[in-house]
């Protein structure tokens, strides 16, 4: 199993059912962090002279900042996968090649995604965003939280209404691919070859000058960045492939449940179970009529084939997303104490723990293992057919909506509740 191994997918019409586009993405990450779901509202920034804390620099605020919704690791500022009001959604992966990884603390992929979901409203404009901020500040610093150094380069399938992009880098190179059909997902590997809509300035010189690319032959990226054989590369057995395979197998009938049911596949590698394993996923219906709203639906637990995705709706002034929101240690944070990691404070927030005692009564108990099981179910089923009659009734009730995904994880709670007990 590769380490910190997450998937992300987009299927567009014609590959998807009612002229919708749908995001997915399985974060992978070391099986005892926590991951949150957390609500910033729109931000007017005033004083520009003040800098912004990421998760180890200070950078450039902007003006203007767009309210998200983050599933993210507890411990960092960025995010692992999100979206913002204007149907922008964003997941990172971690790759590796030819160009070295930086330990020096720079901004995560993390942060690029947060900072692509709050500068920009297309995901054209999210990659903008991205490779200047990548120029300026470059990428690299320990991404997990703890004494072991874990960097990687980053690649981010970047969706909204209309379109998909996928940006893969190494090091401030890069290549970007436009999506505006069909199916597409990324892993753990650089997957764009020749097909390059837009690059760095001086990448295919760069492959040039350390002998990557002989400047005759097709210029392909995955090959001259990493040490892919790009030509089994749909071939080879690994989870890009296999998630390609799951996504193709529905081609021209992919729907927002079609995409859970991928991210739940085990045999395929793509819901991952160990020492790495999917720790949150998100599903996102994307509709191309900008009249109805976009819907994100969240775990904010591990294991998706044993979580309610629960659904998120931007509307005015939603509340704080307590119960999926980790505690927080201010300056005394180890993660902004420098020697940094010095211990590991308690991150789980009230939904996590809930879920946590619940899955012990799923290993253990199987009378109360089923009905749990189906009490799940059941509250994922009626949300689905909730968030599918606003989509097609085109009616939406702000004042219930407001409260949505704070519901739905207090309705989760109880059924945690109500088969814990002895």
């Amino acid at each position: 199993m590769e380490p910190c191994s997450c998937d992300t997918f987009v299927a567009l019409p014609p590959a998807t059912v009612g002229n919708r586009i749908i995001f997915g993405k399985n974060s992978d990450r070391l099986c005892d962090e926590v991951q949150e779901v957390v609500y910033f509202p729109a931000a007017v920034h005033d004083n520009l002279r003040e800098h912004l804390q990421c998760t180890y620099i200070e950078i450039d605020q902007v003006p203007e900042t767009y309210a998200v919704v983050l599933s993210r690791p507890s411990w960092l500022w960025g995010a692992e996968m999100g979206a913002n009001e204007h149907g922008v959604c964003i997941g990172n992966e971690a790759v590796w090649g030819r160009e070295e990884v930086c330990d020096e603390e720079a901004l995560l992929g993390m942060d690029l995604v947060r900072l692509g979901l709050e500068r920009a409203d297309t995901a054209e404009k999210a990659l903008n965003v991205i490779v200047d901020l990548l120029e300026k500040y470059g990428q690299g610093g320990n991404c997990s939280e703890g004494r072991m150094v874990f960097s990687y380069h980053n690649s981010f399938l970047i969706a909204d209404r209309k379109e998909a992009w996928i940006l893969e880098t190494a090091g401030k190179y890069w290549a970007a691919e436009k999506v505006q059909e069909g199916i597409r997902n990324i892993s753990n590997q650089l997957s764009i070859t020749t097909k390059i809509d837009r690059e760095h300035p001086d990448m295919r010189n760069y492959a040039k000058r350390k002998g990557w690319w002989d400047g005759k032959k097709e210029f392909d990226f995955a090959a001259a960045y990493s040490y892919l054989d790009t030509a089994k590369m749909m071939i080879s057995p690994g989870r890009y492939c296999e998630g390609y395979k799951l996504l193709n197998k529905h081609k021209g009938n992919i729907t927002f449940e079609t995409m859970m049911d991928i991210l739940r596949d085990k045999p395929s590698g793509i819901n991952m179970e160990g020492e790495f394993l999917t720790t949150a996923s998100m599903v996102s219906i994307l509709p191309q009529d900008s009249r109805l709203p976009c819907i994100h639906f969240f775990t904010g637990t591990p294991d998706p084939e044993r979580s309610i995705f629960k659904p998120f709706i931007f509307v005015p002034n939603i509340p704080q997303l307590l119960d999926t929101s980790s505690p927080t240690f201010g300056h005394e944070d180890p993660v902004k104490k420098k020697p940094r990691f010095q211990f590991k404070p308690d991150r789980r927030h009230p939904l996590y723990q809930k879920h946590q005692q619940a899955l012990e009564v799923i290993d253990k108990k199987e009378e109360k293992a089923k009905t749990l099981l189906d009490n799940m179910k059941k509250l994922e089923k009626d949300l689905f057919k909730e968030m599918e009659s606003i989509l097609q009734n085109k009616h939406l009730d702000v004042d219930k909506i407001v409260n949505l995904f704070p519901q739905c994880a207090k309705d989760e709670i109880r059924i945690y509740k109500s088969n814990i007990s002895p």
